[in-house]
């Protein structure tokens, strides 16, 4: 299967600016089918979920539609909808926390986005748990598996960790994370929002025990979802209304769905299945290269991701604030934002400071010119 990217570009109207994007890795544009599919549900009639009338069957497909297109996406047994990836940790460390007792311990990176972070340590500073802390090597950009296996004891309740920094772009090896963790008796927490959109995802081979990820990130709408096996959740009793169902997972969804966010995530997911997650991975990596390439033929420009990591380039220019870089950039319509972006850990981590650096990430609409302008741009500063 060829990638055609003329015709990829041509389902993405925010591309008619003229803006090359680089800012995928905090949102991606989003293509024409999945605004179709929000807007005719927005328009058809929909009412709660149920059986008896025509809007309520309507409700009732669309959010089984999109809790399956998820699980198969995922290759997960169900799936969890909220609002974003944040509050679907916030309220799954507050359900977690439930279970813990003083002297209990998590662990969390400093490799993580802060919403992978705080979550856990501020329920962990409510129940009385300790935090333990993993580092990476800010040499490399990597976060071994020993980093997180050193800090197992047998009160460690939970472990923290990214599948892909959305900083950096570094992975870990999340299966030997999970297998020595599992071997101990702890759970795995995985923030998955910056690996999804880049490369196709089996949460069972992983063996992560929740795992969550943002369409968003991956040309859907601004909602977060979170995977896990139903015996897991089984376990768990979040606080709910007194008559919302106590069915897994509808336990754990607080409120109406957003059935137009549901019918564009299932959009989005047939969308990238058309173009083919290896086909995708393919096109992101080659123009990852070329990015990397120009990068390092320009003395004055240093990069911080190491060379396995998702197609995300973060990197300083000497003699120059990342702010600066990054206005300049835009001036010629490149939008490749600079800062920590909620990785604040991990650009203190790196020796960056709250300011972080440039961020560059490719997305399946990148092309070969983009990169090209960008890097001519760099060149010239």
């Amino acid at each position: 299967m060829s990638y055609d990217l003329a015709a990829i570009r041509e389902h993405f109207p925010a591309l008619d600016e003229g803006a090359s994007h680089f800012d995928g890795p905090g949102g991606s544009q989003t293509p024409d089918v999945v605004a179709e599919a929000m807007a005719a549900t927005l328009t058809s009639a929909v009412s709660n979920r149920g059986s008896v009338t025509k809007a309520e069957q309507r409700a009732e497909e669309i959010v089984h539609t999109a809790r399956r297109t998820m699980t198969d996406f995922l290759n997960a047994e169900t799936v969890v909808f909220g609002r974003s990836m944040t509050q679907l940790t916030y309220d799954f460390a507050r359900t977690l926390a439930k279970t813990w007792h003083p002297g209990d311990e998590v662990i969390v990176t400093r490799l993580d986005h802060d919403a992978n972070i705080r979550p856990w340590v501020q329920a962990a500073e409510a129940n009385g748990v300790t935090v333990r802390w993993a580092p990476f090597d800010p040499e490399t950009g990597e976060l071994h598996p020993n980093h997180i296996t050193n800090l197992l004891t047998n009160r460690t309740k939970l472990v923290a960790v990214t599948a892909a920094s959305n900083l950096l772009g570094t992975k870990p090896d999340i299966p030997a994370i999970t297998e020595a963790a599992h071997q101990a008796g702890v759970k795995v927490y995985v923030d998955g929002v910056h690996l999804t959109p880049h490369t196709a995802i089996d949460v069972q081979a992983l063996n992560a025990d929740f795992y969550v990820c943002s369409p968003y990130k991956f040309c859907g709408p601004h909602m977060g979802v979170l995977a896990a096996a139903k015996h897991e959740l089984e376990q768990l009793n979040p606080d709910k209304l007194l008559p919302s169902t106590n069915e897994v997972p509808e336990r754990f969804e607080l409120g109406t769905l957003p059935y137009e966010l549901l019918a564009g995530t299932t959009a989005a997911v047939r969308f990238l299945e058309t173009l083919g997650m290896d086909n995708i991975e393919a096109h992101e990596n080659k123009l990852k290269a070329r990015l990397r390439n120009g990068l390092n033929q320009t003395e004055k420009v240093k990069i911080y991701s190491p060379e396995h990591s998702t197609p995300t380039v973060l990197f300083t220019v000497n003699n120059l604030e990342p702010q600066a870089v990054y206005r300049k950039l835009a001036e010629h319509n490149i939008n490749a934002p600079a800062g920590n972006f909620y990785a604040i850990e991990c650009s203190r981590w790196l020796g960056l400071g709250d300011q972080g650096a440039v961020r560059a990430g490719i997305a399946p609409y990148t092309s070969e010119s983009d990169v090209d302008r960008l890097l001519d741009v760099i060149a010239g500063l």
